[in-house]
């Protein structure tokens, strides 16, 4: 796909804000430059980015994770997931929350992309990683998580998210990629992780 001439379209910053300045999110006011002259505000969360995985088991099986998401005040069904730390690599950053989360280390490690959670108010950008050759062990949570880890067959969970079960955006964007690889449609580059990111046991 050729890449358009976007010139009429972007805006630029003219002066920024800080609303919030919390541990984990940060809120902004920018006025802008819109592309005929005139001025607008844009208020968005500033977010530190985060990783997403899709652990593929034998049998057409993955690995999910059930938690309690407070701004939303339900337990959702959702793929392994965790925010980046300070300049981390987002593989590495991968393969700790994979462990932490789940006690599952992987053999191979596939990256599939990135995706924008909140175009609108976010700066959030998570990257999309898949896992195989998992190996079971204890998980290591964060004292302040709770979370029940399960597996679930690829076709029921396909039905989930048809239904409304599964409401999780990164969730939905994972089945995308999930269901095009199985078919065969979209192709991987699986590699083993190098050794300096493999968890000690």
């Amino acid at each position: 796909m050729k890449k358009p001439d976007d010139a009429h379209l972007i805006e630029t910053l003219v002066h920024s804000e800080t609303l919030a300045d919390g541990g984990f999110l940060k809120a902004r006011r920018d006025t802008v430059r819109l592309p005929d002259g005139r001025s607008a505000e844009r208020e968005y969360i500033v977010h530190p980015g985060a990783v997403v995985i899709i652990p593929m088991l034998d049998g057409d099986r993955v690995v999910l994770e059930r938690q309690f998401r407070y701004p939303v005040d339900r337990v959702m069904l959702e793929f392994p997931a965790g925010k980046l730390d300070p300049g981390e690599d987002p593989l590495a950053c991968a393969i700790r929350e994979l462990q932490e989360e789940t006690g599952y280390v992987a053999g191979q490690w596939a990256y599939a992309g990135a995706m924008h959670l909140a175009i609108a108010y976010s700066t959030e950008i998570i990257h999309i990683f898949f896992a195989r050759n998992l190996q079971a062990g204890p998980a290591r949570l964060d004292s302040d998580e709770f979370l029940e880890v399960r597996t679930e067959d690829i076709d029921a969970l396909t039905q989930a998210c048809r239904d409304g079960g599964v409401t999780d955006a990164k969730t939905l964007t994972c089945m995308l990629w999930l269901q095009n690889v199985v078919s065969g449609a979209w192709s991987l580059d699986w590699q083993s992780p190098p050794d300096a990111l493999v968890p000690k046991a």
